[in-house]
This record gives C-alpha cells, structure tokens and sequence, in this order.
C-alpha cells in the first residue's frame, strides 16, 4: 500500500468497504460511484484515485474519509483531520483538477486547507442544493426531447458548447480547440445519455446524464435556446428526461444547481425534485 500523509491509496481489496461507502449515500456519490461500479479501484482504470483518510487499513472494513482524485477532486465524506490528509496528499503533486465539487462541508473544509497553495479560486460557489427525484416527474414531458444520435453530434455541439461557456464561464475549446470536449459529448451522444429537442437545425433545449450508477443518473447541462427562455421547455425537458431516467433506467434521477439560479430551482421543484443535500463546487 503506498502511505502519504496520512492518506491510504485503495485498491480492488478494499472493493467492499469502499461500495459500502458509497451506497450509504447514493445521490451525493453518484458522479464516483459510476466509475467505480465500471473500473474498480485500479487508478489506470478508474481514471483517478481513490484515497482513505487513515495510512491504516480499514478497521470493521468502515471507511472513515473518501476523496477521489482524477479530473476533479470530489472529497465524499471526512472530518477536518482526514481533509487535512486529503489537502496533504493532493499539495504533493501539480495541481491537475479543474475543480473541486461535492457535498459542501467537504469541498469547503479541503478548500480551506488548499487556498493557500491553490488559490485563488476563479469562483466558488459554496451553495448548491443537490435534488433527487425517484418517481414520474410531476409535469407532463415533452415528446419531443429524445436521445440524440451520433451523426447529429455537429448540430447538437455548439448547443453544448453555449451550455459550457454560460455555465462554467469558460469555453470548452480553449487549449485544444475542442478536441477533446468534442470527444466527451460524442462519448455521451454513443451512451444514449444526450437528449436534445430540435426545431429545424437548432437545438432549442438540450440536457444529459453525466455519470450513472446502478441506482442514480445525475442530470447536467440542462440549456433552453435564449429566444426560448420562460416558454416551459427547460420544465418539460428535464422531465422527458426524468421519465427516461426513472421509468426506462430504473434509476432515482438526481441534480445539482447554484442556489441563486432561482428560475432553474423552481422548474426544477415543479418538475418534482426535492432537495435531499447540498453540494458546492470551486472552480479553477
């Protein structure tokens, strides 16, 4: 096992107790569970680590402190000793995540420890409530959303892009010139996670399921075209969306959302989600 600070890296050995973990909160670690459930704790595999907060193995196979490593830095659950592990292991090495996201006493606890050497932040955004609807949405959804298929990646794509800029207030094309944000919405179009619905050439309302475990979708880049805003489409999208989630997948449909959104809050009440935690997210 390799010991750092006081941070344990886990492997496939550690598979039961580490599954535990996260079934005890299946909403608020959908996003790591969806890799874990696929690739196991191998880090090649899994795309990221997976550190413990205690150098010592797991005792009564109970995991104390979680935090996965890998694109962004999703601290799952520990008290201020073990982010003060997680801060320790995560300053050994470059900063390479592009943000930190998760249950909020987490991500603001490990913030604190890393802002010294990582900030400033671009932003923080310290309240999300994170939303969770496990039945038929409670509005009619709209026939007309439906996956998206591959050959219409490049009518769908700058709908995607537009989401990316308004939503995290950076273009996806910086760096590479998109090459590999092309990749990722290509990946989700493949899975039949991408859902759009068109009005000749346009796409007027988009959304995706961006990580999927066993038992939860987590909804992201929900967008309706600015010349359609306040018609309803984002409403009934997002339970087309729900429906496909829940009645075809069999998963509880989940969220996240800024707090001051308060248009997005109240499409998504009506839709029927209820807020089950809260998340905040520091982006770099």
């Amino acid at each position: 096992m390799l010991r750092l600070a006081g941070a344990r890296l886990l492997d496939d050995r550690d598979f039961p107790a580490v599954r535990a973990a996260l079934s005890a909160d299946p909403v608020g670690s959908c996003m790591v569970s969806a890799r874990v459930e696929v690739a196991g704790l191998d880090p090649w595999r899994l795309g990221g680590e997976l550190w413990a907060a205690d150098s010592r193995p797991i005792k009564a196979g109970r995991i104390q402190g979680l935090c996965f490593s890998g694109p962004n830095l999703i601290p799952l659950r520990g008290n201020a000793s073990a982010l003060r592990c997680f801060a320790d292991r995560a300053l050994r090495r470059q900063r390479s995540c592009s943000s930190l996201v998760g249950p909020a006493e987490q991500v603001l606890g490990l913030w604190e420890e890393l802002n010294p050497e990582w900030g400033p932040a671009r932003e923080v955004r310290a309240d999300q409530p994170l939303m969770a609807l496990d039945g038929p949405p409670a509005v009619p959804s709209d026939p007309l959303v439906r996956p998206v298929r591959p050959d219409e990646l490049d009518r769908y794509l700058p709908a995607a892009i537009a989401m990316f800029i308004e939503e995290v207030g950076v273009d996806p094309r910086a760096g590479d010139g998109g090459v590999s944000y092309r990749a990722r919405v290509a990946e989700l179009i493949a899975g039949g996670r991408a859902f759009a619905r068109f009005e000749g050439k346009e796409v007027v309302f988009k959304a995706e399921i961006g990580a999927m475990s066993s038992t939860v979708g987590q909804i992201q880049g929900v967008w309706v075209h600015p010349d359609r805003r306040g018609d309803g489409l984002g409403t009934a999208g997002t339970g087309a969306v729900v429906s496909r989630l829940v009645r075809g997948l069999g998963r509880t449909a989940s969220l996240y959302v800024n707090s001051y959104n308060t248009a997005a809050l109240a499409a998504y009440r009506k839709v029927g989600f209820e807020q089950v935690g809260q998340y905040a997210t520091v982006l770099f």
